[in-house]
């Protein structure tokens, strides 16, 4: 089945990437959202990713659909580190890649900064401000610290796009419809800054800083994405269910600030049916599209029986590796393409209806929530 026929893509949730060589295992390590070694004998080439990864890849480095994961090596580092992303970037074919500046790292090598990665892409870059970090490097004493990152968060994100929050990783997504207490969020800064600051996983300050978040984007009319479903072994998955948030969703509604959900796998219908529900809840499937390799047109159906075409956006989550960014994007317009296929086969939409969908999903959709 053919790929979908779409305009240049809109990512609006990724990663920069690492410019420099890595050794194989530091690169396939990339390919799985684990952060310990494969088990004895195993490989993530060995995976739903690891066959897209050698289905989409090695044509954009002169090798043919398929080619042995060693031999794709083995071309990466004949071409260099520089050569082989430029031209996995540039076949990725994207517009505008709206970039999580959270990150630093990734196999322990840096990523490249939004300048060079938007030379390296030739791709128009914007930046999502990652709230905790922001958070956490702000410098207060307790009774100040509320108001500290408030305004902190407020200056980082004058030339921002939007504000992202990984809560789901540092407690979990069951946030309580009421904002904290003052009284009990100056305590919780006072004991996490005794502590000698660190990681915030304090659930008062992380609510709290939720809270901030909303208040700072409705000001600003930022939307505000949220981590949900799968990720690292840092995260406890049931803790990161969508459906998790409806309170919070309800809490924040009035406030008119758009709630995105990323990811979400295997909670994505759950974020659909949050995306049909509320007005202001948006979703993604993001890196799920590259993890669920052939399945990918499956799973995007499952997503679109609830979610309203114009509340589903498209992201690659790519981080760390190139690839992920031509995995993400073909991946995307195959699935979709094969789904829409299918759905015009059985007369449930013309090819006017096709062509539409496909459209608001792989840009316009996000050029409407972001202001772009």
């Amino acid at each position: 089945m053919p790929s979908l026929d779409v305009p240049a893509l809109v990512d609006h949730h990724c990663h920069s990437v690492v410019a420099a060589d890595l050794a194989d295992d530091a690169l396939a390590g990339l390919l799985t959202e684990s952060d310990r070694p494969p088990a004895p004998g195993t490989s993530p080439f060995d995976s739903a990713l690891g066959l897209a990864v050698r289905r989409w890849c090695p044509p954009a480095l002169g090798l043919p659909a398929h080619a042995p994961a060693a031999d794709y090596l083995a071309r990466r580092r004949e071409l260099g580190a520089a050569e082989a992303t430029r031209r996995l970037l540039a076949a990725a074919g994207l517009d505008t890649c709206l970039v999580d500046t959270g990150l630093s790292a990734a196999a322990g090598r840096p990523l490249l900064p939004l300048s060079e990665f938007a030379e390296a892409s030739g791709a128009r870059v914007r930046e999502v401000v990652r709230l905790e970090s922001v958070a956490e490097a702000a410098s207060a004493t307790a009774e100040a610290w509320p108001q500290a990152v408030r305004e902190a968060l407020a200056g980082a994100t004058a030339g921002a796009v939007a504000v992202k929050s990984v809560i789901a990783y540092r407690h979990g997504l069951a946030v309580p419809p009421e904002r904290p207490a003052t009284v009990a969020v100056v305590a919780a800064a006072g004991a996490w800054l005794r502590s000698g600051r660190g990681r915030l996983t304090d659930p008062v300050l992380l609510h709290h800083l939720l809270w901030t978040a909303v208040d700072v984007c409705a000001g600003l009319g930022l939307p505000l994405q949220l981590h949900t479903g799968f990720g690292d072994p840092d995260l406890t998955l049931h803790l990161a269910d969508p459906s998790l948030l409806t309170g919070f969703v309800r809490a924040a509604e009035s406030s008119g600030v758009p709630l995105v959900l990323l990811h979400g796998y295997p909670y994505h219908r759950q974020a659909a049916w949050l995306a049909q529900a509320f007005p202001t809840v948006y979703t993604d499937l993001g890196l799920t599209a590259s993890y669920a390799g052939p399945r990918v047109a499956a799973v995007l159906g499952e997503m679109l029986e609830l979610a309203p075409f114009g509340k589903l956006l498209f992201s690659t989550d790519a981080y760390g590796l190139p690839e992920l960014y031509l995995v993400g994007a073909a991946q995307f317009r195959h699935g979709l393409g094969e789904l829409l296929a299918r759905w015009r086969a059985d007369g449930a939409c013309s090819s006017a209806d096709a062509q539409r969908l496909a459209r608001l999903v792989a840009a316009d959709n996000a050029r409407r929530l972001y202001r772009l």
